[in-house]
Order: C-alpha cells, then sequence, then structure tokens
C-alpha cells in the first residue's frame, strides 16, 4: 500500500464537496491545513475545523495554532476548539471518514516515514458520529488568531525552559511527574494565560508556565472558569486531600509527605507548604489557624 493512502482518501472526499465541510482532528500542521482548504472547491463556503491548542502540545511541534490565521486569510473556515479532543472525522456533505488519523504529515502519509493509520467510510447519520458531534458541540469554543498568537508566544516560552514538564505524545517515552504550584504569586497566572506576561521576569514567568502546562486548562477561559479549573487541579495533589475531605488539613504533615515522597529537603518542602498555602488562600476559602503546628481550615476566619 502507497504511504500516502489516508492522504490520498481525504482528498478524494474533499474534492467532492459541494455544501459543507468539517474537520475535526486534535493535532493539526499548518502545510496539511493549506492543502486541505485548497482541495475544497472554491464555492464550499461552510467549512468548519475542529481541534485542541495546548501549550505543551504546540511547543512539542504536534500541532499549528497558525492554522487560525491561515482559515482568516482564506475566509472561509471558522475553528473551533475542545480540549479534550481525540476523535477523528473527515466530513463532506453527507460522506464521513472516521478513524486514527490526525492532519499532520506523519498521519496523512504525506512524507515517505509515515504512521500507520486507518480512516473508515462512514454514513454521517451513524449513531456514533452523531453522539461525537454533539459532545464537540457542547464543549467547543471558537478559536481566534488573537488566542492562537498567545498560544504560540507561551509555547515558544517553554522551548527555552530546559525545566519544562514534556508533553507526551505517540512514539516518546517518559511519566507525568507529580505536581506542586511552583509560582510563589497565584494572582499571576491568569494574566500569563491570558498573554499578559510582559512584566514578569524571565525566571518567575517560566515558573507560571510550568505551573499552567501541569494544569493543562483549556484556552480561553474568562476569569472565574479559569479558577474553577486551578481548583480542579488543586484538588488532584494528594499530598492535600485531607483539606477537601475533611475540611482541615495539618501544615507540618503536609510538609513531611512533600519531604517524603519527592525526596525534598527541609528548605524546599517548607517552600512547597507555603506556596500551596497561597494559592489554597487564593483559589479556596481557607484561613489559617494556630494549633500547635498552622492548620489550614475551609472557610474564613470569623473575628
Amino acid at each position: 500500500m502507497a504511504h500516502d493512502h489516508v492522504w490520498e482518501q481525504i482528498k478524494h472526499l474533499l474534492a467532492g464537496a459541494s455544501e459543507r465541510v468539517v474537520l475535526v482532528a486534535p493535532f493539526i500542521k499548518k502545510e496539511v491545513f493549506k492543502a486541505a482548504l485548497d482541495i475544497v472547491p472554491p464555492d464550499v463556503r461552510d467549512i468548519r475545523c475542529v481541534t485542541r491548542w495546548s501549550v505543551a502540545e504546540v511547543a512539542a511541534g504536534v500541532s499549528d495554532p497558525e492554522i487560525a490565521e491561515i482559515a482568516a486569510a482564506d475566509g472561509r473556515p471558522r475553528i473551533d476548539l475542545c480540549h479534550n479532543l481525540h476523535a477523528k472525522l473527515y466530513i463532506v456533505d453527507d460522506r464521513c471518514l472516521v478513524g486514527s488519523a490526525n492532519l499532520t504529515d506523519m498521519a496523512t502519509g504525506r512524507i515517505s516515514i509515515a504512521n500507520i493509520e486507518l480512516l473508515l467510510s462512514v454514513d454521517t447519520t451513524h449513531s456514533e458520529v452523531r453522539r461525537t458531534l454533539d459532545a464537540i458541540e457542547s464543549l467547543c469554543v471558537e478559536a481566534s488568531v488573537d488566542l492562537a498568537r498567545q498560544i504560540r508566544a507561551q509555547a515558544e516560552l517553554m522551548r527555552s525552559d530546559e525545566d519544562a514538564p514534556q508533553v507526551l505524545v505517540a512514539g516518546q517515552g517518559g511519566v507525568k511527574r507529580g505536581w506542586l504550584p511552583e509560582t510563589r504569586n497565584p494572582q499571576r497566572l491568569y494574566g500569563v494565560y491570558r498573554g499578559r506576561h510582559h512584566n514578569i521576569g524571565s525566571d518567575v514567568l517560566a515558573g507560571v508556565l510550568r505551573d499552567l502546562t501541569h494544569l493543562d486548562i483549556p484556552p480561553g477561559l474568562p476569569e472565574p472558569a479559569f479558577a474553577q479549573a486551578v481548583l480542579a487541579g488543586l484538588r488532584s495533589i494528594p499530598e492535600i486531600k485531607q483539606l477537601f475531605d475533611v475540611g482541615r488539613l495539618n501544615l507540618e504533615d503536609v510538609k513531611r509527605q512533600v519531604s517524603n515522597n519527592d525526596g525534598m529537603t527541609e528548605e524546599q518542602a517548607q517552600r512547597a507548604v507555603e506556596t500551596l498555602a497561597q494559592w489554597l488562600n487564593h483559589f479556596y476559602d481557607v484561613h489559617l489557624v494556630p494549633v500547635g503546628p498552622w492548620e489550614i481550615r475551609e472557610g474564613r476566619e470569623i473575628t
């Protein structure tokens, strides 16, 4: 079988479009996106692309947010983002290809060293196709060129940071390490998340970006939804699970766990616990109580 078999399938499908095109893939590279648009007949105006943009994935080179600029220049496509997207669907009118292939050179076979991929022809009325499209519709948000540039800027900053956590993609090994908040000032998080970081020193900014990468928050959220996503990330930290279970947390116990689990020195563990307390104070309703070793409790202190 020719290495470009998947690309030939997609080309044949797109060339026959008369009314609408829907491209759904987590990873999309700009060259392949542009090539796909060039195949769609120019009188087809209803073109939609659904993908996902993660700073870590963009930094790893598996996806290009610049497709937003290509879409704007073309004038036809709308780009939507779905953060937990994994499905791959290519729809033209009432025909559909579903399978494993992203819109990348390796996945489509546009280069000689290609992945082994599969696309099957399925009717667009198939219940699983409809279910997937409905799920996407309920979760997606519209992308923009400005957001694409924010994602790219953060990805480039991450690429320059040797300590940045690495994204796992097909063919790469490694295990994502445990995460504890690094930046001492959690108020900075949302501004950096929205691309406002020009007045922050490079060392501090690197720490904020590492925190945002570990949190893996969908792009473009308003601040209240962002805060809820950060809180969900905090809830996943095993060392502070007790706070969410019973409403209180002894900081000496946390320091001991952090030191044992992560091999930190006494000073590093103390700093980690102090940072955790800052984050919980900012994103969760807690206060400190001096009961021997300090303790964090839910709710504000009554004075």
